[in-house]
Formats: structure tokens, C-alpha cells, sequence
């Protein structure tokens, strides 16, 4: 009997444990993301009339552009392994309106297409954020940041380029509205990827790559 309620009170508090160890479900993609953003704004809110930078993981992981621009109102706001239709769908209120920045620095839709969307719905998105961003922050100066080609995939490069067309093509029927062309400045003499530039994943840049997209961004402060 008693190595019965010592079997039963072992489980009991095995399940605690784990219950314990499970963190809560996010409501969205990279939900805790956003409130450390929230909880970083609560204690020091970036002034207004900044450089906002939202994305991916090709700006969160961009760590050395405030520091090399010090003298400029950089605020970072890349998330996770982001795609555009999430920034559409979920980030703007929080991670982009309240900032009211005078310029919107914007990387995305590369992930879109590796988890199986195409260009066609990256385009669609760009076109839905930015209309966003006109209703919300009518002032505010806009600049997409073209797909970069990773050489872990490869796959989809014409996709990707695709993608950036069709995107540069709208944006010429838009005003405050630039593309910045962030790919060729990453390739060979040959017109391929600079494996050089990357990270050992193929997919993220290296301060290499990084070095070279501030030479390109700084046209544009």
C-alpha cells in the first residue's frame, strides 16, 4: 500500500514538473519576440522620427548598423525567421506604427518563398504593407530592400528574382517609395552568390555581407 502512494505521488509530481517546464503556446509567430520589443520600449521609447529597420532574420541579426551609424536614428525591429505575410498579418500595430519613424527600411519575403509561397503572393503582401504603412504613417518614406540570393537556396532564385521585379515595378508607381537593389552587391564578377559574404549556413550573412549592405543602405540616410 505504501509503495502504491509513493508510485502515485511520483507521478504526480513528475507531471508538475513537466507542466512547469512547458512554456505557454504563442498566440503568433514569434509572440515572444514582440513583447521583449514592447517590455525594451516600455523602458526607453525610441524617439520619433527614426530609421526603422523591420524584417527577418536579416535585420535582427544586423547588430553592427546602429553602431556604425551612431550618429543616425536607427531603431531595429527584425523578428525571427519573419515572412511578410506575418508582418501583414500580426507586427504592424506593435513593432512598426507606434514608432512614427520618418523612414521604414523593409526586408522580407525570402522566407515566404522557401516555406512554399510565390513571388505572386510576396508582391500581393508588399502591396497590402505598404498600403498600411501610407493609411498609418502618411509621411513616413519607404524602402524595400531586395531579396538577397542564399546559396542554401539556391532553388529558388528565380523566384526570388521574380519577386523583386515585380515588387521594383510597382514601387516605380509609388511615391516616398524606393527599392534599393541589396543582391548585386553580394555576388561574384560572375553574377553568382559570394559564398564569402555568408555564414557557414549558406543562409545568413556574415560581417563581410553586412559590411557591403551598409555601403548600399548609406546612400539612403
Amino acid at each position: 500500500m505504501k509503495s502504491k502512494f509513493l508510485l502515485i505521488a511520483a507521478l504526480l509530481l513528475s507531471t508538475t514538473l513537466f507542466a512547469q517546464d512547458q512554456k505557454p503556446k504563442l498566440a503568433y509567430p514569434f509572440e515572444d519576440e514582440i513583447k521583449a520589443f514592447k517590455q525594451q520600449d516600455s523602458l526607453a521609447m525610441p524617439k520619433a522620427g527614426g530609421y526603422l529597420f523591420i524584417g527577418s532574420s536579416s535585420i535582427r541579426k544586423w547588430v553592427d548598423l546602429p553602431k556604425h551609424f551612431a550618429n543616425k536614428p536607427i531603431v531595429m525591429r527584425g523578428v525571427g525567421g519573419s515572412q511578410i505575410s506575418q508582418w501583414v498579418k500580426y507586427y504592424m500595430p506593435s513593432v512598426v506604427y507606434p514608432y512614427k519613424p520618418s523612414k521604414i527600411f523593409i526586408y522580407v519575403g525570402d522566407n515566404d518563398i522557401a516555406a512554399g509561397a510565390g513571388a505572386q503572393s510576396v508582391y500581393d503582401n508588399f502591396v497590402t504593407l505598404l498600403g498600411m504603412i501610407k493609411q498609418n504613417l502618411p509621411n513616413a518614406k519607404v524602402y524595400f530592400l531586395s531579396m538577397k540570393w542564399s546559396p542554401s537556396r539556391a532553388k529558388y532564385y528565380n523566384e526570388v528574382a521574380l519577386g523583386d521585379m515585380m515588387i521594383d515595378a510597382y514601387i516605380k508607381t509609388q511615391k516616398n517609395v524606393t527599392y534599393i537593389d541589396m543582391n548585386t552587391t553580394l555576388l561574384t564578377p560572375a553574377s553568382k552568390p559570394d559564398s564569402a559574404m555568408f555564414q557557414k549556413d549558406m543562409l545568413h550573412l556574415n560581417l563581410d555581407g553586412y559590411d557591403r549592405w551598409e555601403k548600399v543602405i548609406a546612400g539612403y540616410f
